[in-house]
């Protein structure tokens, strides 16, 4: 019996492309580079400052500078958190039905709670969450199963009992580890590199409506 549902934030409840990239461009223009294309930004948006950073300056965590590029990239997205940010089609009537079938819902995202507080007070949630829980939140995030145990024990709900919701490999992993059933968000960031299909998920849906067919009515 479902007792309760997990999301991911970026790419599966919230677009936060739009502004992810734009803290990107912001750097590269003030360089006098070019900025990237939304095209290239989107599909690694959920990889946060280490996916956006590689794309604009060819550089991983292990080379010189990257942690003074992430600071600055962070410092612009603190400034312009949420202005193209918005819910994807179909997230808040989702909620809402979860709402009304009695489901408690919560969020377990990699993003650090700097950025996912006041991200989640700036958006229009038809029911407000029974537990955040960001990428800071218990020491270690995603794909570590322990912010997903956290954030069942929060709501009261055994992790087996849940369902988890995101569009990255690292989320079907975390969820499978602690028992939870799995649904790939196919409307998230999704790169045509990526292999979806072998991640494991015991879902894939392309809309957040499609979720409901596998909850107690």
């Amino acid at each position: 019996m479902v007792q309760a549902v997990l999301f991911d934030l970026d790419g599966t409840l919230a677009d936060t492309a739009a502004d992810l990239g734009a803290a990107l461009n912001r750097m590269l223009i003030e360089e006098g580079l070019p900025p990237q294309p939304y095209s290239a930004i989107r599909p690694l948006a959920s990889h946060g400052a280490r996916g956006l950073i590689g794309l604009g300056y060819g550089v991983t965590p292990d080379d010189p500078g990257f942690t003074r590029l992430r600071e600055r990239f962070l410092g612009h997205y603190e400034n312009h958190l949420c202005e193209d940010t918005r819910l994807f089609e179909g997230i808040a009537p989702l909620i809402e039905a979860l709402a009304g079938r009695g489901l408690p819902w919560g969020i377990v995202t990699n993003k650090p709670a700097r950025f996912t507080d006041p991200l989640i007070l700036r958006l229009t949630w038809p029911a407000a969450p029974g537990v955040v829980v960001s990428g800071d939140t218990v020491g270690v995030a995603k794909p570590d199963p322990k912010p997903m145990r956290f954030a069942a024990a929060a709501l009261g709900v055994a992790p087996e009992r849940c369902w988890y919701v995101g569009d990255a490999e690292r989320d079907i992993a975390a969820g499978r580890a602690v028992g939870m059933k799995t649904a790939l968000a196919h409307w998230g960031y999704i790169a045509h590199t990526d292999l979806p299909h072998t991640w494991g998920a015991d879902v894939a849906i392309e809309h957040p409506l499609e979720l409901l067919r596998h909850l107690p009515s």
